[in-house]
């Protein structure tokens, strides 16, 4: 490409406007007639981003020069703040801001920054035939040579990602908001301090994590903040708080942040405001979050983890679209995984609920206040053949490594007993931040282990300490994940440095449950743990002798990589190489004469290996530790008929002409998932249909017997009799004093008859249950608390009052147990006006909804169980 001709370089300002980006688009266009049509197009794009980064952010005239020479353009933009430094950084795909430097950077052949005593030039060269250089930009540093050290302990890399492009993204609205004359309320000196400060953080936090490790996901970063940035931090505090609202309002594009991105930005500016005041640093672990803001958050979004998961898991975007769902959900809710990715999540809520999902999902995003998030909600799931798999619904967000946000939602069927809380994908339940990922050194410092027990041999007592402290940290709990995970802790404190625990399962598959490191910042469990490879028979590893009966087996060395000759082998083996071993044992877990998995303690470092002499300790360990994991099985395997007996006893309602009923049932979040709730309703020969509901006391399997029993005895002793409620609990009362083990419980009976005038009524009498709530179509309510008598098996002789109470076209009756409404440091009546409030604002909803919102919003987290049994009444059309 030849010279101009006169010489010379056009070059123009452009006041500090928005309008200056475009017009300065138009003089790059006009200056380069003439060059090919790529070289132009691709000058402009970077002119655009320049001058709206000099626009936003310099807030001083620009001016723009344009230079055409023999094999190159070379194109310059200048602002007049030389002391506002570039703040250079990765940019992932979805962010919405920060992307200018980074397009010159990969789009220009040559680019970088000139500065002086007057002015800042940011210039880029484009070569026709060139390909653009690889290089960055220069590495930054903090706007001020004089500043103060601010630590940030324990940053997580995606949370502070999203958050500093959040920060970005608001106040450039609000700057091109500001040029139209919509402030929100910002004044123009207080915007210009808040970018000026925002970029100043940025530009700190980008120089630190400059020199650090690239490979950390959670880190310790030391500042150099001006000593004078309080005030500025104050500012971009409130002017962010501002924006806030304005987002939430939907006065922006942006929308608002979600709790953790407000929680970690409160942070991050208490931060550096109190340490610049003389305060120590306080780390994000330890901070007190709201739900949907908590710890777990820290993880960073991996679907590997997701899909390793033993628990049913399913990821979503904030598109609501599923972006990987695991073989157990898949297998739950009858599809296979890969078919679920790219669906809308609704794809996978009843339809009845499927409104009131996409309202919450948008107003979480536009009010950044979560409604179920971080709680265990019970509601139905839909197969994909229609019919309704009850679960419990456990959601918590991540961040992506580009900065989106991910919903991670496990389903835990409610037919299936699961006494531990839900887990995180990506997190095990017992490890603090980590480090780093990589193999322990062999010169680790030995902390954590006595002396006593590591290095100079146990004593008599210490081994018999050790066994009896192994044997009740699995004795004590009965969640066996919890129980191996303090025997894991115990063990990487007295008797090795990192210790693995794997089991059989169903179809002898073999789950690694359970990888505990002594030091948990080494470690993460997660990447580890998860379903092996089968016990094939080329398998001849030391994990593949032990799982068909062999050991204790004593490994001297880490066996070389030629001795792997199955899968399960090269597993085993990549787990000595990761976490480093220089002695090890392995032995089986048996039980009843079977081998239920294997244990295995490894040592790093050679100040002590293991020797022949601790393989006997190591028996008496894993004798010990199979009972445990035996029992725990066995227990669960309870738990589980006990909540099968108790769900094959709820009924299927019947279909009633002119009166619609809906039920649910809900086992605890918390306990053992096995009770005495119940709902019951039949129709009477007599042609009124009873309606019944009841708690047994106990939450164990004599509670599920007993409230079998006593369902069945008032089924037979109904519609044997058909007599009036009172009566029936009468008789229920001596049927249930002749049982063997007479229960305690409350009941209410009743019967719900049509006039021939069409209108309804109901007839009760209740055994120490709470009163039924009558909700009117108008949102009425009232509580029908005539007819209330002593519980079951307290006094069978004494008599029991009858209620009669009309009831208005539809109006909705609900019977419910206390599991409902009762919680702990709160009043009953405080409960019960709160159920009121609920079922008014729920009452022209349909049955199904009203009962699952319920549900949802009085049953999460519940330490008890839930029944509850509504009907309605309808007029023929």
């Amino acid at each position: 490409m030849g010279s101009l001709d006169p010489p010379g370089t056009p070059s123009r300002r452009f006041p500090q406007r928005p309008e200056s980006v475009a017009a300065a688009r138009r003089f790059v266009r006009a200056a380069l007639a003439g060059a090919a049509s790529d070289v132009v197009d691709t000058s402009r794009l970077l002119v655009s981003e320049l001058v709206t980064n000099a626009v936003l952010h310099a807030r001083t005239r620009v001016e723009v020069s344009v230079r055409v020479l023999d094999d190159r353009i070379r194109v310059q933009v200048s602002d007049h703040r030389p002391s506002l430094r570039l703040v250079p950084h990765e940019c992932p795909p979805y962010a919405g801001t920060g992307w200018g430097l980074a397009l010159v950077a990969r789009l220009a052949s040559r680019h970088g920054v000139d500065a002086d005593e007057e002015r800042k030039t940011v210039w880029f060269e484009l070569r026709p035939d060139g390909p653009p250089s690889p290089s960055g930009w220069e590495a930054t540093t903090p706007p001020s040579d004089s500043g103060e050290t601010v630590t940030l302990v324990d940053v997580p890399d995606a949370l502070y990602l999203a958050s500093r492009q959040h920060r970005h993204a608001l106040l450039r609205e609000l700057a091109l908001a500001a040029s139209t004359g919509e402030r929100f309320g910002v004044r123009p000196e207080d915007l210009a301090t808040a970018q000026d400060m925002n970029n100043v953080i940025s530009a700190c936090v980008t120089a630190a994590l400059e020199k650090q490790p690239p490979d950390a996901d959670i880190r310790s970063l030391p500042l150099s903040v001006p000593a004078d940035s309080t005030p500025a931090v104050l500012v971009l505090r409130r002017v962010l708080d501002l924006a806030e609202e304005a987002a939430r309002d939907e006065h922006l594009l942006t929308l608002p942040a979600l709790p953790r991105s407000r929680v970690f930005h409160q942070w991050l500016f208490d931060q550096i405001t109190d340490q610049l005041a003389g305060a120590p640093p306080t780390a994000w672990t330890v901070v007190p979050r709201e739900p949907g803001a908590g710890p777990s958050e820290l993880v960073p979004w991996d679907a590997g983890h997701l899909r390793a998961s033993r628990v049913p898991t399913i990821a979503a975007d904030e598109r609501n679209r599923i972006i990987a769902a695991n073989g157990p959900a898949a297998d739950m809710l009858g599809w296979q995984a890969d078919d679920l990715v790219g669906q809308r999540l609704t794809v996978l809520i009843p339809e009845h609920l499927r409104k009131r999902h996409l309202a919450a999902f948008t107003s979480l995003l536009l009010t950044g206040r979560p409604r179920i998030v971080g709680r265990s909600v019970p509601l139905p799931a839909l197969h994909r053949d229609g019919r309704l798999v009850p679960v419990r619904l456990f959601i918590q967000t991540q961040e992506a490594a580009d900065g989106r946000t991910v919903f991670i939602a496990q389903l835990t069927p409610r037919g299936a007993a699961s006494a531990h809380s839900p887990r995180t994908p990506g997190r095990s339940r017992h490890t603090a931040p980590r480090e780093s990922d990589g193999p322990p050194s062999p010169t680790a410092p030995e902390r954590g282990r006595t002396t006593s027990g590591a290095e100079a041999g146990m004593s008599a007592l210490e081994r018999l300490s050790l066994l009896a402290d192994t044997g009740s940290a699995l004795s004590d709990t009965l969640d066996l994940d919890e129980g191996l995970q303090r025997v894991g802790r115990i063990l990487t404190q007295r008797l090795a440095d990192w210790c693995v625990v794997d089991l059989f399962g169903e179809h002898a598959r073999v789950d690694r449950v359970c990888v505990v490191h002594r030091d948990p910042g080494r470690l993460r469990p997660e990447a580890y743990e998860g379903g092996l490879p089968p016990v094939s028979e080329a398998a001849r590893g030391p994990l593949a002798r032990v799982l068909r009966g062999a050991g204790p087996l004593l490994l001297t060395e880490t066996p070389p990589p030629s001795r792997a000759e199955s899968p399960l082998d090269a597993h085993y083996l990549d787990l000595f190489r990761r976490l480093g071993a220089s002695s090890a044992i392995v032995a089986p877990l048996r039980a009843r004469r079977e081998v239920l998995g294997a244990l295995t303690v490894a040592r790093v470092g050679g100040e002590r290996p293991f020797v022949e002499e601790d393989l006997s300790l190591v028996d008496d360990l894993v004798r010990s530790l199979a009972l445990g994991v035996d029992n725990a099985r066995l227990y669960q395997e309870t738990r589980n008929i006990a909540e099968r007996l108790q769900r094959s006893m709820l009924p299927v309602l019947p279909d009633i002409e002119h009166l619609q009923l809906a039920a649910r049932y809900a086992a605890s979040s918390t306990t053992a998932q096995v009770g005495g709730d119940w709902y019951d309703s039949f129709v009477l020969p007599s042609g009124g249909t009873a309606m019944v509901i009841g708690d047994v006391t106990g939450h164990n399997l004599d509670a599920a017997i007993a409230m079998s029993q006593l369902r069945s005895m008032l089924r037979g002793i109904a519609v044997d009799r058909q007599e009036p409620p009172e009566t029936v609990l009468h008789r229920l009362d001596l049927a249930n004093h002749s049982l063997h083990r007479e229960a305690t419980a409350t009941c209410l009976y009743g019967l719900v008859k049509r006039a021939e005038d069409g209108s309804w009524e109901l007839e009760h009498s209740s055994a120490g249950h709470l009163p039924p709530l009558l909700t009117t179509e108008e949102g009425d309510t009232r509580y029908l608390e005539e007819g209330s008598g002593l519980l079951l098996g307290v006094s069978p002789d004494t008599p029991r009052p009858r209620a009669r109470n009309p009831l208005p076209a539809h109006s909705t009756v609900l019977l419910y147990t206390d599991g409902l409404i009762e919680r702990r440091d709160e009043s009953l009546d405080g409960a019960m006006a709160r159920l009121r409030r609920h079922t008014a604002a729920l009452a022209r909803e349909p049955l199904d909804v009203f009962c699952d919102e319920l549900l949802i919003r009085l049953g999460a987290d519940s330490a008890d169980d839930i029944a509850v049994l509504a009907f309605r009444p309808t007029p023929p059309s």
